[in-house]
């Protein structure tokens, strides 16, 4: 009887490489998310948008929650990098202006969707999301400090007058962007917002 041989084990290959690009993907999300919120878009919506399937999906993004989360953090990173730097101007003042400017030219901008992801994904999310609601208010809250930090240095270096609020201008100023939003995913024109943040400086205190 002949020697019986083991059939040698073909390796293993290696790991099929992604047929599409997880960046340019999320991009493709982040604009389904926000043309249509949260709750609107479906799976199927965003599955067609970033040209995968929805195993892929998951695999790379995970659930829609976990996807929304990550698109929010690209949203952070590519629309408002201005504020930061807005706010290191010398003049609070003129800071302030420019986040507002700022804020208003994305807004309309005519390769955007009108409004902002941050405050129309909060608006839009039902009750089953609500720590999608939790993320966007923190997120929302670190503008608010950001601002709130800048108005404290602007009393201090005398600035703002000492019987000044830095916190309620804060707040009011956070108040102003978010009703910004709304009105610019309502139909409102750079035009339209500028007049609001025309007025909104008349409430700088003197």
């Amino acid at each position: 009887m002949g020697k019986v041989t083991k059939a040698k084990k073909k390796p293993l290959p290696p790991g099929r490489p992604r047929a599409f690009d997880p960046d340019r993907a999320l991009n493709a999300a982040l604009r389904v998310f926000w043309e249509k919120g949260y709750d609107g878009a479906s799976l199927s919506d965003l599955t067609a948008a970033m040209g995968i399937n929805k195993p892929s999906l998951y695999a790379t993004f995970g659930d829609k929650q976990e996807l929304f989360r990550k698109v929010v953090e690209r949203y952070v990173q590519t629309q408002t990098p201005f504020m930061q730097e807005a706010l290191e101007d010398p003049s609070a003042r003129n800071g302030i202006r420019r986040v507002l400017n700022g804020t208003a030219d994305s807004l309309t901008h005519p390769l955007n969707p009108h409004g902002c992801l941050l405050v129309q994904g909060a608006l839009a999310c039902g009750g089953e999301t609500d720590r999608i609601k939790r993320d966007l208010a923190e997120k929302r809250s670190g503008s608010e400090n950001l601002l709130r930090n800048r108005l404290l240095r602007a009393q201090t270096g005398g600035e703002l007058p000492p019987e000044a609020d830095p916190e309620a201008l804060s707040r009011f100023y956070s108040t102003v962007l978010r009703g910004m939003s709304v009105e610019a995913s309502g139909g409102a024109t750079r035009k339209d917002l500028q007049s609001v943040i025309d007025l909104a400086m008349k409430a700088w205190p003197a």
